[in-house]
């Protein structure tokens, strides 16, 4: 697998009519190019009364995202943060006033902020930012439910936040969220979230809930390519594509170790046939899966069969490209919303109130992309070498 980096179009577009402020305000931060991280950020509208401001939102949000870096996982951890900080290294994040913001005016703007403008600012700054897998930008689409947000209503109905990420597989950035009331809605807010991408010439990636007719025709008529998984809950695609003679294609294989395991893959790749009625689909695949672990000094192996079909032709996605494209798709998983569970501990937040659950959970997410780009593998560690060189923090906004 190569990678490149690479600009490209503006990708954010509100989908609501209500606010046609963000298509300006998204556009405008693509049009900056190189622009800092810390200038971006002033193009999110404040939603507080000019009377009273002592401290700009630019800057308190940039003071969230550089705690965040640090490692910082509530609004308490993020004002002793800045509360740590110089008056010079706070003024390049925008902060001037000599006393530095309180715990309690982060949670207030932080709730009361417009989450759908924050998302597409820093979405659209982050695009500018990413790379291309084999010469195309390759976007993995997933949901994840922010369960410490749980909050339950006077009819006893319990619900969280669910947030829909589309991330780029090659850089490990976040380039548009959406927020759903349930996981069950997940369906719809992917064609919404793929409103708001420009996915021309892009290949998106999603797991076997989006399987879905209408999802691959919004994906192509937006002049992108779709890679679905295909499970039992579309029973009919599913069991045409393990009537296809799987033992007459050639497999190409792959192995790769570590962790403490040894994983075999097998990809084969055919052509979708006529009676296969998909729309656009081109290429379906079955992927073999072999996992041979040492558990207890004995060896024990785990075989999972997936299908998977693409719109994308064999010119454009030959096995072994295909391949990587379906790997990489997990890459949201292990590198996103792992690391905000585990590093983050976002699911025993207790952070409930208002747009305060998503808004932190963006500011995590735009730290996880900050340290990626900046080369870091384990987050955990670069959460630690942060948190003792907050210059270097100051530079990741600034430069």
């Amino acid at each position: 697998m190569s990678s490149s980096r690479t600009a490209s179009p503006p990708p954010a577009r509100s989908v609501d009519s209500a606010r046609p402020t963000i298509d300006h305000l998204v556009d405008h931060a693509v049009a900056r190019g190189p622009a800092p991280l810390v200038g971006t950020l002033s193009l999110v509208a404040d939603p507080r009364a000019r009377r009273g401001v002592r401290h700009c939102l630019s800057g308190l949000l940039g003071a969230g995202i550089a705690a965040a870096l640090a490692g910082a996982r509530s609004f308490a951890a993020v004002a002793q943060w800045t509360a740590d900080q110089d008056a010079s290294q706070l003024a390049q994040l925008g902060l001037d006033r000599p006393a530095p913001p309180s715990e309690a005016t982060f949670r207030r703007v932080f709730t009361h902020l417009d989450p759908d403008m924050l998302d597409g600012v820093l979405g659209a700054w982050f695009w500018t930012r990413t790379a291309t897998v084999e010469g195309r930008r390759v976007i993995a689409i997933d949901g994840k439910t922010v369960r410490g947000a749980r909050t339950t209503s006077g009819d006893g109905i319990s619900e969280a936040p669910h947030l829909v990420a589309a991330f780029d597989h090659a850089a490990g950035t976040v380039l548009g969220q959406v927020a759903v009331a349930a996981k069950s809605n997940e369906i719809p807010s992917v064609r919404t979230l793929l409103k708001v991408l420009d996915v021309t010439g892009a290949v998106v990636t999603l797991d076997a809930m989006h399987t879905q007719t209408d999802t691959a025709q919004t994906i192509v008529q937006a002049g992108g390519d779709y890679v679905l998984t295909v499970k039992a809950n579309q029973k009919t695609l599913y069991a045409a594509c393990k009537r296809l003679p799987w033992r007459d294609i050639p497999a190409h294989t792959g192995v790769q170790t570590g962790r403490g395991r040894r994983t075999h893959r097998a990809i084969k790749v055919t052509t979708v046939p006529a009676w296969i009625d998909f729309h656009a689909a081109t290429q379906i695949a079955q992927v073999r899966r072999t996992v041979t672990r040492t558990v207890k000094g004995r060896q024990k192996k785990t075989v999972e069969i997936v299908y998977v079909i693409t719109s994308a032709d064999h010119r454009a996605a030959p096995p072994p490209v295909l391949a990587a494209w379906i790997q990489g798709h997990w890459s949201i998983e292990n590198r996103l919303h792992w690391v905000r569970d585990v590093t983050y501990d976002e699911d025993r937040s207790q952070i409930r109130t208002g747009h305060a659950p998503r808004v932190m959970a963006t500011l995590r997410s735009t730290a996880i992309g900050l340290h990626r780009l900046a080369g870091a593998t384990n987050i955990a560690a670069a959460l630690r070498h942060h948190a003792a060189h907050p210059e270097k923090i100051i530079t990741m906004m600034t430069s």
